[in-house]
């Protein structure tokens, strides 16, 4: 399943509403870089990470020891450049689709050679080393007594839950001569900076669930009354009755549907009907690291189920080997191979003659995945861009670095002027509660409330939920959607009874509303007041917030999706779920919107999914109008010498649910029968 590349940047104090709506521009950020000399000195809220208290604290740290920080650049008129992501992306603007040119972006947006020069003198004039400079920050390094002096701050050793971590003291300051030509800076703290997958594959999810002790017995050997090979429902959904499983939610149940392939995708959600390919778009696929015989593998599946294979020149890698790190804490490419193939696939599959670039980030860590991303923006490579990875914003162990917020939002702005959207998956941890933690596969233990995850929450970007889709019949027909969530039992050693029963949560799609972020302008009217006043902890607002996920596609894990690549030297297939499967869904879905409007790029799309809301551009998922059967046998066969099924009741998520209207399950629902029409008739 794809699992959510959770961007783990654990260093900020408490993060509130004013401190991120300041920094990061939800609804417009503070304005222009005033000339030197104008500002005052700027603080850094959140610089000073919680965790580092007095009670913690185990000394300085040594002038001498090595330290580093990453400089974001604020650039020119940080006010306009929201304005105008939100005009050209708002279908009921007169400046709708009027994007610029990366050149015209980047003079009229970009940081002036005088901003970076004063940024440079001021670091170096402290003692510290510039690495390197892009168009978005400037990389320095040096002795920490360098970084104390540049940032009116000393820094100390923290003994935390890891091991001591170095933090500032106190929250850092940059001094008025560059205020303005700052937007914030990230690595002060050495916290962790970690992004996590967003894909499960139903092999290793069964594996992770396998472990859990409070299981009693699960895999006692039983006289074999269920098939012995596995079996699934081929001719839709549960169309094939699991005979001699005893009851659990209802008689008779079903076995879960073989895992689907993209040629069902397409017809089920009306890429086949509508005759469109993606044809004239570009998508790009950012994950960590690389997997050498991505093209291969991709050219293999499609060839395998009826498909045709990339033509040439139709794929593109951007990735760079030699400055790969951090792969024991990120699981290398080895680890991200599945979620890589997955996304590759599921784009390639939903809209096969749109151009696919993959762009590996160096590492999973915040700061490769932000540098892939911008490899993206700058070079303009895509009118769409795919991500499955995120985090949680608020931890036990700290809440995650202000500097990621600000840095990601600008970026995202910057894609929306020049007509690039982006989709995150919304995570599988449903309301990503300790709750929800203490028994999915795909979350994060980290988590200290129920919350939305990063980038999802951004209002930005748009946020992928999922859903488990069901095939109507055997011609492939869509049939219906609940909301992504599954409750899991094992069959007893006896094979009269399911252990627990009900079952335990497993798996879901993420989802909630966001403390951190203001209502964004296009939700409004279609989310309603009961649920944009009222963050997913609880916690009452008196004005609305921002709600995720906007749209949801199929990614449950019970209702897998088929992704096949190449390990250890062996090509083979099995089935992934989770919201890394629904984010290059749509993403394809853009594609195909964009071929509808004759090759025309779309940009930032919540705009135009929200104007569509309530229409026959999208299925309304409703998980109480539309299903009567919810638990599915999933039959893995005989297993090193065991019999191994399980009993899952869909429809289950943790904290979330689909109901009539925008949801914080599946956002305003699944791309229905109108929603290629919708764009061709705004072509």
């Amino acid at each position: 399943m794809p699992i959510a590349r959770n961007r783990l940047s654990r260093v900020a104090a408490p993060i509130t509403a004013a401190l991120i709506l300041g920094t990061i521009a939800v609804a417009a950020p503070a304005g222009a870089a005033a000339p030197t000399g104008e500002q005052a000195a700027k603080a850094l809220p959140g610089s000073h990470p919680e965790w580092a208290t007095a009670q913690a604290d185990a000394g300085a740290v040594p002038d001498s020891t090595p330290g580093s920080a990453r400089i974001y650049l604020a650039g020119q008129d940080q006010a306009g450049l929201a304005a105008l992501a939100k005009a050209v992306s708002d279908p009921n603007s007169p400046s709708y689709g009027t994007f610029l040119s990366d050149a015209q972006a980047k003079a009229r947006f970009g940081a002036t050679a005088e901003q970076v020069k004063a940024v440079t003198d001021w670091v170096t004039g402290a003692g510290l080393k510039v690495d390197s400079t892009s168009a978005h920050y400037v990389q320095v390094s040096g002795a920490t007594g360098a970084l104390a002096k540049a940032f009116g701050t000393d820094f100390r050793n923290y003994r935390t839950a890891e091991g001591l971590h170095k933090a500032p003291s106190a929250n850092a300051v940059v001094p008025a001569s560059v205020a303005g030509a700052v937007l914030a800076v990230g690595g002060l703290s050495d916290a962790i900076h970690q992004n996590t997958s967003h894909a499960v594959s139903v092999r290793e999810a069964e594996a992770r669930a396998q472990a859990q002790a409070r299981l009693a017995n699960p895999d006692k050997k039983a006289p074999a009354t269920l098939p012995t090979v596995p079996t699934c429902s081929e001719d839709g959904y549960g169309s094939k009755t699991a005979k001699g499983a005893p009851d659990g939610y209802e008689k008779n149940e079903p076995f879960a549907p073989c895992s689907y392939i993209p040629s069902q995708l397409r017809k089920a959600y009306g890429v086949t009907d509508a005759k469109v390919s993606g044809k004239g778009a570009r998508i790009a696929i950012i994950d960590a690291y690389g997997l050498s015989t991505m093209e291969q593998d991709a050219n293999h599946f499609s060839s395998l189920h009826g498909d045709q294979p990339f033509a040439a020149g139709q794929y593109k890698e951007v990735v760079t080997p030699d400055k790969w790190t951090h792969q024991d804490d990120c699981g290398g490419p080895a680890g991200w191979a599945g979620e890589e193939a997955l996304d590759v696939e599921m784009a390639h599959g939903l809209a096969p003659d749109a151009q696919v670039v993959y762009v590996g980030g160096n590492s999973c860590y915040d700061q490769d995945l932000y540098d892939a991303m911008a490899t993206v923006v700058d070079g303009h490579l895509a009118d769409v861009v795919s991500n499955s990875w995120g985090e949680i914003m608020h931890g036990k162990s700290g809440d995650i670095d202000p500097a990621v917020v600000s840095a990601d939002n600008q970026l995202f702005q910057l894609g929306a002027v020049t007509g690039i959207g982006f989709t995150f998956s919304s995570g599988d941890c449903g309301d990503s509660s300790p709750g929800a933690a203490a028994t999915g596969v795909n979350c994060q233990a980290d988590t200290n409330q129920a919350q939305a995850d990063w980038p999802s929450a951004s209002p930005w970007v748009t946020s992928v939920g999922g859903t488990a889709l069901e095939l109507g019949d055997k011609s492939g027909r869509y049939g219906h959607e609940v909301s992504m969530g599954d409750q899991r039992s094992v069959l007893s050693p006896d094979q009269k009874s399911w252990t627990p029963m009900p079952g335990f949560f497993y798996f879901g799609g993420g989802g909630g509303v966001s403390k951190d972020f203001a209502q964004p302008w296009y939700q409004q009217g279609v989310v309603p007041d009961a649920i944009s006043k009222t963050a997913a902890d609880g916690t009452k607002s008196a004005t609305p917030l921002r709600a995720t996920p906007d749209v949801a596609m199929s990614g449950d894990l019970v209702a897998a999706t088929l992704v096949g690549f190449t390990d250890n030297g062996t090509y083979s297939e099995g089935g992934y779920g989770g919201t890394s499967v629904s984010a290059p869904e749509y993403a394809a879905m853009l594609a195909n919107a964009i071929d509808a409007r004759g090759g025309r790029a779309i940009g930032f799309a919540n705009p135009a999914i929200y104007d569509r809301a309530n229409s026959n551009a999208f299925h309304d998922v409703n998980d109480s109008a539309v299903h009567n059967k919810f638990g599915n046998v999933v039959d893995l066969g005989m297993v090193n010498g065991v019999l191994k099924v399980r009993l899952y009741k869909i429809a289950s998520d943790y904290g979330l649910s689909a109901a009539k209207g925008y949801d914080t399950a599946t956002g305003v629902g699944t791309p229905g029968k109108g929603f290629f029409n919708s764009f061709r008739r705004h072509h």
